[in-house]
């Protein structure tokens, strides 16, 4: 891979599809390679293809790279409907179908790992194979060991409030407390750049943004990791920024080996996003895969 700089690369520039009525936003990096499956990327909760950026710069000049927003983040709608991993699986199978027209590699990032994994076990046939880099999701035995205290279930009755939520929405948008946020789940500090925050920040002063944030905690839980890594079949790549506060990656690494053995792993030096912590790192581990599929 050639080098390039990641320090001041702005975002790619995109288009739109509609999707059940909705405006979805997506962009497209490189050209069709023949022999290798286009990278289609996923962000996370809060985030947006902007968060891909660093990767698409380079990862551009191997693959053919998509990006997308998912309904409710980003540049797409902010519609007010129910939302669900359903929801967003449902929307990457008929994109990939209906708009790349080819089985793909997912890589997705925290929500848009869990997602791409939801989509690698209901549509086998449309991913070729499936990296995961800080992957959310809730293990059937992480739900089975301990029930949720009464403070919890107190704390989660206020959330589900709209008053409650929309206070919360206004607080955690605050450009300062994006900023607060991210310096818990980076380890690299200097990678929390003012067009970083602003990416963030920018989506969340979209009509509709706060109720999009309020129905997130209101959405059905999706099925379990270990049931759908059951029934997925395609190769998977694990990328773990150890050192993410959010998410024990030595005991998830752990749960993922024993539910679906035949996987490639790396622990990072790195937080909660190591594709944008540490991109060169990460796009290089993501070509030598992909690659050797």
């Amino acid at each position: 891979m050639q080098t390039t700089s990641v320090a001041s690369i702005t975002s790619v520039p995109g288009v739109y599809w509609q999707w059940r009525g909705q405006t979805i936003y997506y962009t497209t990096s490189g050209t069709q390679q023949e022999g290798k499956p286009p990278l289609l990327l996923v962000h996370g909760f809060g985030a947006s293809t902007d968060h891909w950026r660093k990767n698409i710069a380079q990862l551009q000049q191997d693959f053919e790279v998509i990006a997308i927003d998912l309904l409710g983040f980003g540049r797409s709608a902010k519609a007010n409907i129910e939302y669900s991993a359903d929801l967003w699986r449902d929307q990457l199978y008929d994109f990939i179908t209906e708009v790349i027209r080819k089985p793909v590699v997912l890589a997705g990032n925290s929500l848009g790992g869990y997602v791409s994994l939801c989509v690698a076990a209901k549509y086998p046939s449309s991913v070729a194979g499936l990296i995961l880099l800080n992957s959310a999701g809730p293990f059937t035995e992480a739900q089975t060991r301990k029930k949720p205290s009464l403070i919890q279930n107190f704390i989660r009755y206020i959330l589900l409030q709209t008053w409650a939520s929309f206070f919360l929405f206004q607080f955690v948008r605050n450009r300062s407390n994006i900023r607060k946020t991210l310096a818990k789940v980076y380890v690299d500090q200097s990678a929390i750049t003012d067009q970083l925050v602003e990416d963030i920040y920018r989506p969340s002063c979209d009509p509709g943004a706060a109720q999009v944030f309020a129905a997130v905690f209101k959405n059905p839980h999706g099925e379990k990791v270990d049931v759908l890594l059951k029934q997925m079949q395609c190769p998977l790549l694990m990328l773990w920024g150890e050192g993410d506060p959010w998410m024990k990656a030595k005991e998830r690494g752990v749960k993922y080996r024993e539910h679906y053995p035949n996987l490639t792993e790396y622990y990072l030096n790195a937080g909660h996003c190591p594709h944008d912590e540490i991109p060169e790192q990460v796009n290089q581990l993501i070509k030598n895969w992909i690659l050797g599929l």
